[in-house]
């Protein structure tokens, strides 16, 4: 065993030898050199390994022959070289040396391959070529995936690779303005239909909204595709203990798409802030949030304005703030300056008290283009009366209500063409 393991030593001392590490590098590139033109000698320009034929069979065959003689050689050169050179080596015999099989020469005795043996490998090689003709039913069966477009500024190039987009199109969402909105198209993207869109839009039709609406909800809050059914749920019972019957609930989620995506305690804050500052019943302000349901969405500062503006400004007392208000919701959101110029123009101009422009609060919300021409049709024909102690008495909501051809029929007593003929010499 002792005599075993000096020559395991001696063996290893020669591997790690520069002289032997030189020589081995040497002997291996004169092989990859050999190999290499042997196989240059029999590489044809059509890309083939081999041609039919006996001529072309023979000579590929002495060939081989050649590279395999050549590999011999080299081999015995190099275990010769060996063994003269490191037949000093302190207990290590020639015979020990010559015993030694280098790692680059094969475990085995070297046995040139005969021509039948290598076209098999050849013709096993040729099976997987891809220059092989297939039938057509092969070439039919052959799926290629189509791949996703890298980048895009469009959701509609991922609309036929995506399950997801292609659904919420049938359910009639307009992806066109998704997509302008940052981030939301990488986020439908990534949504699976199943796990994340379907239980949505099943919660949706179970507390009653239709499914005509189900589009243009997801549409204007794509974001409720990311909120958990368990919130949700939860803000629904929360309106409904609020005494907000199932049917008011399904038609304030469509009307304000993002409701749902507050939580309850913002809810909560939102229903008593407008009871106070209103000062109204619980019940009318169920009536004010179910009819415009946006204000428990949007911010509270214009609705703070303009109930300072009605106050301060255009000097409306609290009973008729809260009259006009539950009359028109709208007043809480409208725009300050067209509120003002509507007031200035219907109480400086057309000389309507406080009192009636509060009987008809719808007035505030109109045109103010449409108030004015129809008041100076009436001003020229001589009928603009707004007093209701006075005879020919024209009410407020009627003069912005009702059409043209009826104003002009039952107010003015004139014609349409009249009044278009008027309007030409504003």
């Amino acid at each position: 065993m002792a005599s075993s393991a000096t020559q395991l030593c001696l063996k290893c001392r020669q591997l790690l030898c520069p002289k032997t590490v030189a020589r081995t590098w040497q002997y291996s590139t004169q092989v990859r050199h050999c190999i290499t033109l042997a196989s240059a000698s029999t590489r044809i320009p059509n890309g083939s390994s081999f041609i039919k034929g006996n001529h072309t069979t023979t000579q590929a065959g002495h060939r081989w022959n050649q590279q395999m003689f050549c590999y011999s050689d080299l081999a015995a050169k190099h275990l010769g070289a060996e063994a003269k050179e490191d037949k000093n080596v302190e207990g290590t015999s020639k015979a020990d040396v010559i015993a030694y099989k280098s790692p680059l020469l094969p475990a085995t005795d070297v046995v040139p391959m005969t021509e039948s043996q290598m076209f098999t490998d050849l013709d096993a090689a040729a099976e997987f070529s891809p220059l092989e003709e297939i039938s057509d039913e092969e070439a039919v069966s052959i799926s290629v995936p189509s791949a996703l477009p890298p980048a895009s500024t469009s959701l509609r190039d991922y609309v036929n690779h995506s399950e997801t987009l292609s659904k919420l199109v049938q359910l009639g969402v307009n992806l066109w303005k998704l997509e302008q909105r940052p981030n939301v198209g990488s986020m439908l993207l990534k949504l699976n239909f199943n796990t994340d869109v379907a239980p949505r839009l099943l919660f949706l039709k179970e507390i009653g909204v239709e499914d005509s609406h189900l589009g243009y909800i997801i549409t204007h809050n794509p974001f409720i595709l990311t909120q958990s059914v368990e919130n949700l749920q939860a803000r629904v019972n929360y309106l409904k203990s609020k005494k907000f019957s199932s049917e008011t609930v399904a038609s304030m989620v469509t009307k304000a798409p993002y409701l749902l995506n507050f939580s309850v305690k913002r809810l909560d804050n939102r229903l008593g802030f407008y009871q106070q500052q209103l000062n109204i019943s619980a019940s009318n302000t169920r009536n004010i949030v179910a009819r415009l349901p946006r204000l428990l969405c949007g911010s509270l500062e214009p609705v703070k304005e303009n109930l300072k503006v009605c106050e301060i400004e255009l000097g409306f007392k609290e009973n008729e703030i809260q009259h006009m208000v539950i009359a028109v919701p709208k007043l809480l959101t409208a725009n300050k300056r067209k509120l003002t110029q509507i007031f200035d123009y219907l109480h400086n101009v057309m000389k309507v008290p406080h009192n009636l422009i509060a009987k008809f609060p719808q007035v505030l919300n109109s045109r103010y283009l449409r108030i004015r021409e129809r008041h100076q049709f009436l001003e020229y024909l001589g009928k603009a009366q707004y007093d209701p102690a006075l005879p020919n008495y024209i009410a407020l909501d009627r003069l912005v209500s009702l059409p043209d051809e009826t104003f002009c029929t039952e107010l003015a007593l004139a014609t349409l063409e009249d009044f278009h003929l008027f309007l030409k010499t504003l």
